[in-house]
């Protein structure tokens, strides 16, 4: 063929063939050139060079061709079809190209525009490998404008080829243009479009796009010319416009505009609004006439991506109802946009419904009041439905491997891993094809459930459409399926930046109801889930609802249908209750219908997620058994996804609000799935460890099995499938799309032993009971994890002993609920940690190279049973406190935390309070942690001190003398030192400092108080503790400061009365007792006001008159709170007010007797009714948190009146006797009430 140029009587350029017609590159009409432009870069390479060589050959158009730019005898003008040699490296193409448009300069000879053209033509065509082949972002950027320069405004094709270039180019080799080119750019693409014709807009507005692409922040000088009030794309995407093409390219730059740059100042807030708007108002707006169905799928796919940007840049805030209501309307109307076999219609706006509880009232207790969203309603009614059933009943639909959008993809790849959970990303990346074989009855069961139910799918195929339907119909579907994809990744943006109290209200918009008798199912994302023929999309759908379940546990924990409830409306908490039952039946059914792994997976997240948060135990019982009985068949599905989410669920289950009797009776349940048959081969596969040779380990092993009364015939299932998961070869080839396994290849892939050592975890910690019968299993399972090299199974197997050790110290606490028959005995507990300490347990916590496993191997040997650790071999004991007193030097801030703590704990052991050495050393190692830079150490070690003064005053009041003389006085003056000046550290070192203050001071004997040294210290201590009691710090903080003054009082040896702190201690605590907003450090206060003993430690009479009216004006402001959640407290402060008044009256003298005389004349009568409550508050079964019995008060006010009848008062006062004559009424009333309720009984 040969292609000859030439000219036609318009001066348009004509490419010829021989014998052929000739057909114009550069024609005059727009569409007709974008075609033809579109056509000629598909073809490539070969034919732009057939054209070049023709051109070369006939010396151009005007005899002016060259590749030099010269004239006809130029290099390349050779024999026909010759071609150019390939480049000899990536991007010399490019380099070679770029630098012969460098060497050129404007001119408006047509030689000049014919080589320009040409040289775009080959920028364009050029095959540029992946990653730009050696292609820097700069030289783009300066090869773009030099091309601008070039091309005059007035050069119309040139510009339209200058614009395609721009688009290509920044589009294929993925290039953002920096500011400075930027600047340029965007200038000369804004003049071009205002200057030249209609027919290039289209081209001008793609390498707008293209150059605004994350570019937002840096063209804010332009934006009043592209979203002020006459701006190019403000007008452009009025739904009006008469151009559709022009309109979708005009939103798509105002989309890229949107996309948020980190770091970088987001748009303006009029802006924002400006785009937020037109976006809205496109997708409110219908499709306008002469618009096809593709360029409006596309218009709606970019309005959509542009509002999710809006609202992932952060700013953009949904305060106002209409608008947030208008949002959500649109996207529930495109969240269904052509579902085939569904019409709805939704309103404008959606309003929210009340939430009771959110508005401050208790949410269990409240009946609330029904439910009125606004609900769509179908447009078909069952018969119509049938029939749009019967039509499409067996179609085979195919989706496009492409078809998802680059938004909703993107969100896709977001939300594939959820936040906190522990799986390998790498996992839930790679989708993995192919439908799972889950046995035969699943299968059966699925078909029951779609032949009985209105949730039938119209297509059970494993891909969205088939091969078979191509053409516009299939190419259709794919564009409609993108749309309800956009939709819905912009619904999770938008579930993410409102505050879920918010989003809540929408609740039944979205989420499925139990349909009432006779009336057709509301749609929601279930609907999306169930019926849609995409995967991708029904994945998209689970994923928001995922969102939505997530954190959802106080909005629901209204649910209730326990009881029959046979009223005239319905109540709110049985709506919310059917809401919930009705998400199970749906997951359920996806569940067994579904074939896509991908959408697997998040099906059962979501049923993951709505266990977690849904309140079982206000709920009729079976749904988690049905959760449960269905999950089985999924744990060994081939796709590790799917294996890891069923593992996830199965923990879920396990932890909601754990012990549930439901989920007891399910661990119980007889081995299924297959699983008793491996249950031999783990304990074989377990390392034959000594404890299984121990003779006594059998007979204790027998007495704890026989004594438990958790255990029934059958072993736990759940159990051996998670400890088989861990430790069993992986016995079935699976097509994972990461089989490489951390024991020589055999075992599962990391995330799915990673989700089962999780699931161990939660069971031992919500069913102890159960899981104690594989207390040395479970051990070894342990031993087996931290002994491999992967440090994230290491650190779980970490996590499962802590559980273990934790487990074991609930059981055996004092007031555990736990017979003593039916606990672990103590000698299993010995050998458990023997094994541990004989084991890696040590190794790991010399592992300097994986601090967080050391780390988490400290918590695992803090939680060692204090009784157990007694019994230990003493090379075992001095093992674990050599260990952990040489973390303490860690230069790691976790370990050290973490050693901190576990000496915090050891140094309460019984074994070892008494060891001054070891309490010396423990000491030692606190205080230097006391003194890191890092806030975790120093809160950590804090709380170990206060640990460590709770076992110095324990053991002075065990031990009397000799402990405190074979203690380091020096030692104990550094610890006062270092705890004040922890007092003045932040809120969370400083709660517990205050607390080893008070315990210190204390401790403290005369003949430390006397030496000079301590004197200075101890005043600065105490000013330490009276600055907290008054400050703004948080509650906790000033609670313990109260705590810790009292502590003060306590030790007689302290010049309490006479000291200049005196008063400011008693007027701190009674400051607070008068005013204080939280009532647990008002109790405290007035506690730490009635600890002293004697009369002259409350200082002159002025002190006590003082101390006195605080506690008769606290008394009386007793009930003044405007916070709901402190009047539960109001009986326990009025207690602890009568207690100190009556102690005060025990200690009263003869001058102290004018000031209660003056509060028996002003406010007898209040005092009177609050200390008759006090005495009658045990009688009448009023919990007010007062140790002492009513008998035992009684007795109290009645040895306060014996004391003040003896009190010889100066002569001439007569208040005595109206004080005496004041408590023998209310004692008299309180005798005669107390023998008239003994009288009834």
């Amino acid at each position: 063929m040969v292609v000859d140029w030439q000219k036609d009587s318009m001066g348009q350029l004509k490419a010829t063939t021989r014998g052929g017609k000739a057909a114009p590159l550069y024609g005059s009409s727009g569409r007709r050139e974008r075609r033809h432009s579109r056509h000629f870069r598909v073809t490539g390479r070969r034919r732009l060079v057939v054209m070049e060589t023709a051109c070369s050959r006939a010396g151009g158009p005007e005899g002016g061709g060259r590749e030099d730019g010269g004239g006809a005898g130029g290099r390349g003008a050779g024999v026909w079809g010759a071609r150019e040699p390939p480049p000899p490296g990536p991007g010399s193409g490019f380099r070679r190209l770029s630098a012969r448009l460098g060497s050129l300069r404007p001119a408006d000879s047509s030689s000049a525009r014919t080589e320009i053209h040409l040289l775009f033509d080959q920028l364009i065509s050029e095959n540029y490998s992946e990653g730009g082949g050696g292609v820097t972002a700069e030289d783009v950027s300066a090869l773009l404008v030099q091309a601008c320069r070039l091309v005059h405004l007035n050069q119309e094709h040139l510009v339209s080829k200058v614009s395609q270039l721009i688009h290509h180019l920044l589009n294929r080799l993925q290039v953002i243009v920096d500011e400075q080119n930027l600047d340029f750019l965007l200038a000369y693409t804004i003049s071009a479009f205002q200057q030249c014709s209609s027919w290039t807009h289209m081209e001008i507005l793609q390498a707008l796009s293209a150059l605004l692409y994350y570019n937002g922040p840096r063209c804010q000088k332009y934006l009043p010319d592209l979203l002020g009030e006459t701006g190019i794309l403000v007008k452009l995407s009025d739904p009006s416009q008469s151009d559709p093409d022009r309109s979708r390219a005009a939103v798509h730059c105002m989309a890229n505009i949107c996309l948020s740059v980190p770091g970088q100042p987001y748009l303006d807030e009029p802006y924002r609004n400006v785009c937020f708007q037109t976006f809205l108002t496109i997708l409110q707006s219908s499709k306008v006439s002469g618009m096809d169905d593709i360029t409006f799928c596309m218009l709606l796919q970019n309005a959509l991506k542009g509002l999710q940007s809006l609202l992932n840049g952060g700013k953009m805030k949904l305060t106002q109802t209409e608008q947030l209501g208008s949002l959500l309307a649109v996207l529930k109307k495109y969240m269904f946009h052509g579902l085939p076999g569904l019409n709805i219609e939704v309103p404008a706006v959606l309003y929210p419904a009340p939430l009771p509880q959110y508005d401050g009232r208790s949410p269990i207790g409240q009946e609330p009041v029904e439910m009125n969203p606004s609900k769509p309603i179908a447009s078909k009614r069952k018969k119509a439905k049938s029939k749009q059933k019967k039509g499409h009943q067996g179609e085979e639909l195919k989706e496009p491997p492409g078809e998802i959008g680059a938004g909703a993809a993107s969100a896709l790849g977001k939300l594939t891993l959820h936040e906190g959970s522990t799986l390998g990303s790498a996992y839930l990346s790679t989708p993995s094809g192919g439908p799972e074989g889950s046995g035969p009855a699943s299968r059966d069961r699925a078909s029951s459930y779609l032949s009985s139910s209105p949730w039938k799918r119209i297509s059970s195929s494993e891909s969205d459409y088939s091969d078979a339907e191509g053409g516009l119909q299939s190419k259709m579907r794919s564009y409609h399926a993108r749309v309800r994809q956009g939709a819905l990744a912009c619904f999770l943006s938008t579930i993410k930046s409102i505050e879920k109290k918010v989003l809540y209200g929408y609740w039944s918009a979205f989420v499925p109801d139990m349909p009432g008798i006779g009336s057709p199912q509301s749609v929601s994302l279930m609907t999306i889930s169930l019926k849609d023929p995409s995967p991708k999309t029904r994945a998209c759908a689970l994923q928001v609802l995922s969102a939505i379940l997530d954190g959802s546990k106080q909005f629901l924990s209204v649910a209730e249908d326990t009881s029959d409830h046979k009223r005239a409306f319905t109540p709110f908490s049985v709506t919310i209750a059917s809401s919930i039952r009705e998400l199970h039946r749906c997951l359920l059914l996806a569940l067994v219908a579904e074939s896509s792994s991908q959408t697997l997976t998040q099906i059962i997240k979501c049923l993951a997620n709505l266990v977690s948060n849904a309140p079982y135990n206000r709920l009729k019982p079976n749904l988690l058994t049905k959760v449960w009985n269905q999950i089985k068949p999924y744990i060994r599905h081939k796709d590790v996804n799917v294996r890891v989410s069923s593992l996830t669920l199965l923990g879920a289950l396990v932890s909601a609000q754990a012990p549930l009797p439901e989920v007891q009776l399910l661990l119980q349940q007889p081995c299924s799935s297959g699983l008793s048959s491996s249950s031999g081969s783990i304990m074989s596969w377990l390392s034959p460890s000594d404890w299984r040779r121990d003779a006594s380990y059998a007979e204790t092993r027998e007495e704890s099995t026989d004594s438990s009364s958790g255990s029934s015939g059958e072993p736990c299932w759940l159990i051996r499938l998670c400890i088989s998961v861990v430790v069993l070869p992986r016995g079935d080839p699976c097509s994972d799309s990461d089989t490489s396994g951390t024991v020589g290849n055999i075992c599962e892939p990391s995330p799915v032993r990673l989700e089962a050592l999780q699931v161990l975890a939660l069971l031992v910690k919500g069913y102890f009971v159960t899981a104690q019968g594989y207390l040395m299993e479970l051990g070894e399972v342990a031993c087996r994890c931290m002994e491999e090299t992967d440090p994230s199974i290491q650190l779980h197997g970490a996590k499962l002993l802590e559980e273990l050790g934790t487990g074991l110290i609930q059981q055996h606490k004092a007031d555990s609920t736990i017979a003593l028959s039916q606990r672990v005995p103590v000698r299993l507990v010995v050998m458990f940690w023997t094994m541990m300490l004989n084991g890696p347990l040590p190794q790991a916590l010399q592992n300097s190279q994986h601090p967080t496993l050391q780390a988490s191997s400290c918590d695992a040997l803090s939680s060692i049973l204090p009784e157990a650790f007694s019994s230990l071999p003493n090379d075992r004991q001095i093992l674990c406190i050599t260990l952990l007193l040489g973390l303490n030097h860690s230069k790691n801030p976790l370990v050290k935390a973490a050693a901190a703590r576990a000496l915090g704990v050891y140094v309460l052991f019984s074994c070892l309070r008494q060891d001054v050495m070891f309490v010396a050393d423990t000491a030692n190692a606190i205080l230097m942690s006391l003194h890191d830079k890092s806030p975790n150490v120093r809160a950590k070690a804090a709380w170990s001190l206060g640990n460590l003064t709770d076992t110095l005053i324990v053991n002075m009041e065990m031990s009397g003398q000799s402990f405190q003389e074979e203690f380091s006085g020096l030692l104990l003056l550094k610890m006062l030192r270092s705890a004040t000046e922890a007092s003045k550290d932040k809120d969370k070192v400083k709660s517990n400092a205050v607390r080893a203050l008070g315990n210190l001071l204390h401790f403290l004997q005369p003949y430390h108080i006397i030496k000079p040294r301590f004197t200075e210290t101890i005043e600065e201590s105490i000013q330490a503790l009276i600055s907290t009691v008054l400050s703004e710090a948080t509650m906790k903080v000033r609670w313990n400061a109260c705590y810790a003054l009292g502590n003060v009082f306590k030790n007689s040896a302290l010049p309490l009365g006479t000291a200049p702190w005196t008063a400011q201690a008693y007027g701190a605590l009674t400051s607070v007792v008068k005013s204080c907003k939280n009532f647990k450090v008002r109790i405290k206060s007035a506690t730490a006001l009635s600890v002293p003993d004697r009369r002259e430690q409350y200082g002159s009479v002025e002190q006590y008159a003082q101390i006195w009216s605080a506690l008769v004006t606290a008394l009386q402001k007793s009930e003044d709170t405007t916070d709901f959640l402190e009047f539960k407290y109001c009986a326990s402060l009025r207690t602890q007010i009568c207690q100190a008044l009556i102690h005060l009256l025990n200690l009263a003298s003869g001058s102290d007797l004018l000031c209660i005389q003056e509060t028996v004349e002003q406010s007898g009568d209040m005092v009177r009714l609050y200390i008759l409550q006090y005495l009658k508050s045990g009688v009448e079964g009023d919990d007010t948190g007062s140790p002492q019995s009513p008998q035992e008060r009684g007795k109290m006010l009645s040895e306060a009146l014996g004391h003040i009848k003896g009190v010889q008062e100066p002569s001439g006062d007569t208040a005595k006797k109206a004080i005496v004559a004041y408590l023998e009424g209310i004692l008299t009333i309180y005798t005669s009430e107390t023998e008239s309720c003994v009288s009834l009984l």
